[in-house]
């Protein structure tokens, strides 16, 4: 093993003989004695750290560079999630980097393949037949899912959509809908009747195209689908689910098939959290899924997997009639491009975490969520708005204004505390307590401790009397953080190919 270390101890002996010193220490003895001790060496973990554990150890030490941290607990459909560093490795291969849309297969096999693999981890994680290669974000994917149920209802032209649905998606389905004269967008409530609903607005519940919900919703909870599923059946209206991805590590696949058949029709999402960073609000990555009986009516790219003349497995782009470049302004949709990069980060996080390590995400963001809940309700005048189960996000009734509680928070203690719904007036009006609050597996057991700390104070210090003042929390000291998962990164799950669009 010599030769595979730099130094042994007779060289370094050596050295330190040549340049007449007596010890490596000697070396350092030109820094300042009160500056030597920030460098323990001691406070190396003894054990082997996951990467995220690995990443959290050696940030409190650069950390002493920075001016300021702020700890963030907003989420509302973009989420501060650990990123493997293998993914950002992969993704910065210039053969995926800087490749374009892959009409000639016969160059573009390995781009080809990995959207493929995608498609098919994506529709195995809904439980649907075939997932697209991707649209511009969630609030794209969730509009084209309902255009594109009405393309499938044919004559009804009506749509119910929850109003607890996120407020970014309807602001851009409003935006969609606002040039389709034929369209008629109703927001309801889930939960009350959705026949006399219609009926108040003048809309024949046999008129309704499609009911739009999304799960979780945008204020954190699972709301009840039994409504919405005897509204379906009784009507006749398909079912679109926007879906939070990482709450399906857990949650049972949102899509119809035999084994569910209260399902969803046409299941949504936003691929963000898997591999890619907030970054300021883009880019990411929507996805639509649905059945094969729907498929013409899907929007974006499709890949399938066929073989070609020597026999071999091949990819190509398929079914490309439903395209602008070919159908033009009979396109099933007018997005003439894709996230690719986006999505090739995707499938490399799912690929490395796998079903395992994607159910331990949700289990450890929902405890951390729920430990935090529970703390900051034991102040007087703090609630949970609703009493449905939630995951990894909830909302909270303050005493005080919310906008004020996270302007207090930020000035004071360098925390964000999420997101006050009274930004969204025009979509959740008359809630200015209101305030939303998203945990992820960055956000250590200390934050939750100090956020706790802080709004006991900015309540404090805004007049309310939230009760007796939580144990301020111990700066963290050198070494190994508690946030460390309790198991090292599964093992990589590696896609199967079973057709998800085969193409012949």
């Amino acid at each position: 093993m010599t030769g595979f270390l730099p130094h042994t101890p007779d060289e370094v002996e050596a050295m330190l003989d040549t340049i007449g010193v007596d010890s490596i220490d000697a070396l350092f003895s030109a820094i300042p004695p009160q500056l030597q001790g920030l460098c323990q060496f001691d406070v190396m973990p003894a054990s082997g750290l996951d990467e995220l554990g690995l990443q959290q150890f050696f940030k409190q030490f650069t950390e002493a560079n920075l001016a300021h941290h702020y700890d963030c607990f907003v989420g509302g459909g973009a989420y501060n999630r650990f990123v493997p560093p293998a993914v950002n490795h992969i993704a910065s291969r210039s053969e995926f980097y800087t490749a374009y849309t892959p009409y000639q297969p016969e160059v573009s096999q390995g781009t080809l393949q990995m959207i493929y693999e995608f498609q098919t981890m994506v529709s195995e994680l809904v439980g649907l037949d075939v997932t697209n290669a991707s649209v511009y974000d969630g609030a794209s994917a969730f509009s084209e899912s309902a255009v594109m149920a009405v393309r499938i209802a044919k004559k009804r032209h009506t749509l119910l959509v929850s109003k607890t649905v996120n407020p970014h998606y309807r602001a851009v389905l409003d935006t969609y809908t606002g040039v389709l004269d034929h369209i008629n967008v109703v927001p309801v409530d889930l939960t009350a009747d959705l026949e006399a609903q219609c009926c108040a607005v003048g809309v024949p519940p046999n008129q309704v195209a499609a009911v739009l919900v999304q799960l979780p919703n945008y204020l954190g909870f699972l709301e009840d689908q039994a409504m919405v599923t005897a509204f379906c059946k009784a009507h006749g209206a398909l079912k679109v689910a926007a879906v939070d991805p990482v709450a399906l590590g857990v949650m049972a696949a949102p899509g119809k098939s035999e084994a569910n058949p209260d399902g969803a029709d046409i299941v949504c999402g936003e691929l963000q959290q898997f591999g890619n960073y907030v970054n300021f609000g883009g880019p990411y990555g929507g996805f639509v899924s649905t059945s094969m009986a729907h498929v013409r009516q899907l929007p974006g790219r499709l890949v399938g997997c066929s073989k070609d003349r020597t026999g071999k497995r091949a990819y190509t782009l398929t079914m490309q009639t439903r395209e602008q470049h070919i159908r033009r302004a009979k396109a099933t949709s007018n997005i003439c491009t894709n996230q690719s990069l986006n999505i090739l980060k995707a499938s490399a996080y799912l690929s490395l975490v796998g079903p395992s390590g994607l159910k331990h995400l949700a289990l450890l963001s929902a405890q951390r969520a729920h430990r935090l809940a529970d703390q900051l309700c034991r102040m007087t005048g703090v609630s949970l708005m609703s009493a449905a189960p939630y995951l990894n996000e909830f909302t909270l009734i303050l005493p005080v204004a919310a906008q004020a509680v996270v302007e207090s928070m930020v000035a004071s203690h360098g925390l964000v505390p999420g997101i006050p719904l009274s930004r969204y007036e025009s979509y959740f009006p008359n809630q200015p307590h209101a305030l939303v609050v998203a945990v992820t597996e960055m956000n250590t057991p200390e934050s939750l401790d100090r956020y706790v700390y802080a709004l006991h104070h900015a309540l404090t210090q805004l007049g309310a009397q939230p009760g007796p003042e939580p144990r301020m929390p111990a700066p963290a000291a050198p070494g190994l953080p508690k946030s460390v998962m309790s198991r090292s990164v599964p093992s990589p799950h590696v896609p199967n190919h079973k057709g998800v669009v085969q193409h012949v």
